[in-house]
């Protein structure tokens, strides 16, 4: 067998790996080649159904979001309605199963509070009453659980702190992912009981918010 390469032409003006001629851009075989403008101008819901079908590929996305999408990508507004509007129709995309998916994960894996909650999905354009609908799924109990296991483990890292320094970090962090003031102080008051934090003088404690410890 010779070990010189092979010297077969591959035809006038073709590279490897690359488009083949009049694929359409939602050819599952060339999934990452973005259209040309006049691939654009000729179909424009051919290029929203490849950009949509692309995006929800890596993972799931609101309705909002693909819109914005499309837009940023110069697609026409009738013609991203339609391709919208079909993907909605046949569950491609879903915000009320989105929404329940992302708080189930966020607050799970961030320990998120039901207000940081609503903020990202409202954020991500999900509808208000759709938003409410997925946080209503985490209860009081729920948040408390959170909380207490957030404090838990940073307190730890803690122990050397003088009781104040540490109740005010740690109310700070509960603070920026959503917890009221009242629970914040509650749960942290708790843990640091628990573990026999020594007492400091705060006369402000009781007085803080969580308007107060946000960064």
């Amino acid at each position: 067998m010779s070990g010189f390469p092979s010297t077969r032409r591959r035809g006038p003006g073709v590279r490897p790996g690359a488009r083949r001629p009049g694929a359409r851009v939602d050819d599952p075989l060339n999934p990452d080649v973005d259209p040309g403008p006049d691939e654009e101008m000729s179909d424009p819901e051919s290029v929203a159904r490849g950009i949509c079908l692309r995006a929800l590929t890596g993972a799931p996305k609101t309705r909002q979001q693909l819109a914005d999408l499309l837009d940023q990508r110069g697609v026409p507004e009738d013609a991203a309605g339609a391709v919208l509007d079909r993907f909605t129709e046949v569950g491609l995309i879903d915000d009320a199963a989105f929404s329940r998916a992302w708080v189930t994960s966020r607050q799970a894996g961030r320990g998120l509070a039901r207000r940081a909650l609503s903020q990202e999905l409202r954020a991500k354009g999900v509808d208000p009453d759709v938003a409410a609908e997925a946080v209503s799924a985490v209860d009081d109990e729920d948040e408390r659980a959170s909380a207490r296991r957030l404090v838990e483990r940073r307190a730890t890292a803690m122990s050397r702190l003088d009781r104040a320094t540490a109740t005010r970090r740690l109310m700070g962090m509960l603070a920026r992912k959503g917890y009221s003031g009242g629970m914040a102080a509650a749960v942290v008051r708790e843990v640091l009981d628990d573990a026999g934090a020594d007492e400091a003088a705060d006369p402000d404690f009781d007085d803080l918010d969580e308007d107060t410890l946000l960064p």
